[in-house]
Formats: C-alpha cells, structure tokens, sequence
C-alpha cells in the first residue's frame, strides 16, 4: 500500500505521455487492495462457523469486567477494522459506548466518551452508583461499519456492516498519520491521548508490534510521565520499535512474550 500510493501521487504530477494510463492502473490495484482487506474483515473463517477468534474476544472481557469497581472504567483502544469486540460485548450483554449515539441512525458523537451508565438505587434520595461492566471501545483507524453522509453536524453513521470497502477506514500507507488529524479520528486520537498520559494510567498493548509512528508519538509521550507503566504482549526479540524499548532498561516497560517476561 505504501508503495502504491507513493507510486499514485508520483503519477497524478507526472508530465508523462502515458501517465494518466499508469495511473489508473495503480488506482485499480489500489482499490482491490482495499477490497480485499474488507472482505477479510467481513468474511473469513468466523462468518463460516468458526467460533475460535469470537470465543477469545469473550475471554477477554470476561476478564476485562471484573477488575474492581473502585477502578476506573477501561478503555479499549484498537486498529483493527473488524466487528469482533462489538461482536463480543453485545454476546455478553455488557454496555459500551463506542462514540455513537442514536438508535434509527446511530451517529458519530464524541460527547458520548463522555457519559458514564449508572442505576439509581435510591429513588427516595437519587442514589446512583455506576454500573459494572461498563467499556469505551475506540476504533480509532475506524471500522468496516461505518459509513459517511452528508447530515448535519455528525455525517459518519454506523450500520451493521458498511456495503462498500473503504468509506471510513484509515488503510496502511505513509497518509496515515495525515489522515488521523481528521474526523472522526481526530477525535478518537485525542481520547487515546488524554487517557494514558493521566496518572497512574497503564496501557496493556496486544498484537501491536508498534509500526504506527503516530499512534508511537502518544505513547512515548506518555512515557515521559513517571507514573505511566507500558505493558507490551509480543515477542521480545523483535527489531525495529520493539528493540528501542527494550533498549531502554526502563523499569515502567514490560514486555511479555517469547516464554520470557523482560521488565
């Protein structure tokens, strides 16, 4: 995808005899590139039965919902496009607010990142207290289902599953970082941000060998409070971002994998 997208924005200023020609041959790959990412979010194994993936989603917040309610409600960040932890929370009947609002039309809303679900237990003197299991999930390159249009002040709306690839998702190329300044990433960004640089924040990260330079740019930030603990599941004897860390000796990283714990 890098290659092909650096290879479009040569072509689209090109002086070439043939250019245009070139260049809907690379859209054209392009755009079955991004097709065929879709559909491996919309139909592989697990919409044929195989239950594996969706189980350890379960797992997951099965252990996720137990933490002590005297902790503050978690937040999952994630990059992936697919459906697996909606899939899974609505499986295990717990509540989230993933930024959408609305039940016809469910549109983007940040406001919601900020509402808390509680139950009153007292209607006499309006005691509450705050629900357990309660989960902000930010797909934060966005999701195979939403969708955009051209409605008031929210055009980003989520459906079961969008009908075409590619309406709200940021793919792997070198505009990622550019496209996550615009909306609704920007405002997802901006809640993983204000999240893991407040005290005694920590940040588990799994399946993230950290090859994402804007979403790096946060969490070394983050790195610069004292208080802040960085929690890496992958393998240790990775190069690249993954060799940095471990270079670092930093005691407040621990990267976990391999068959060995390295702190």
């Amino acid at each position: 995808m890098e290659l092909l997208f650096s290879l479009r924005f040569v072509l689209v200023r090109s002086s070439l005899s043939d250019a245009a020609t070139r260049l809907k041959t690379v859209e054209s790959i392009i755009k079955k590139v991004q097709t065929f990412l879709w559909a491996k979010c919309t139909n592989g194994a697990f919409a044929n039965g195989d239950h594996t993936v969706i189980g350890l989603y379960e797992s997951f917040y099965r252990k996720l919902v137990l933490r002590d309610r005297s902790l503050p409600r978690p937040w999952v960040f994630t990059t992936n496009y697919d459906l697996f932890n909606e899939t899974a929370i609505n499986r295990l009947g717990l509540p989230y607010t993933n930024g959408f609002s609305g039940v016809v039309e469910r549109r983007f809303n940040p406001a919601t990142f900020r509402y808390a679900l509680a139950e009153q237990l007292d209607v006499t003197s309006r005691k509450r207290s705050a629900v357990d299991g309660f989960v902000y999930l930010c797909k934060i390159h966005g999701s195979i289902s939403w969708t955009e249009d051209d409605h008031g002040l929210f055009p980003i709306r989520e459906t079961a599953v969008s009908k075409e690839p590619g309406k709200v998702m940021i793919y792997p190329t070198p505009a990622k970082q550019n496209s996550s300044l615009g909306s609704p990433y920007a405002d997802l960004f901006r809640e993983f941000q204000s999240r893991i640089v407040r005290e005694q924040s920590v940040l588990f990260t799994m399946g993230y060998a950290f090859g994402d330079e804007h979403i790096n740019n946060i969490i070394y930030q983050a790195l610069t409070i004292p208080t802040f603990r960085l929690v890496i599941f992958v393998d240790p004897d990775l190069d690249g971002e993954i060799a940095k860390l471990r270079a670092l000796n930093d005691p407040r990283i621990w990267i976990i994998g391999g068959g060995r714990t390295q702190r």
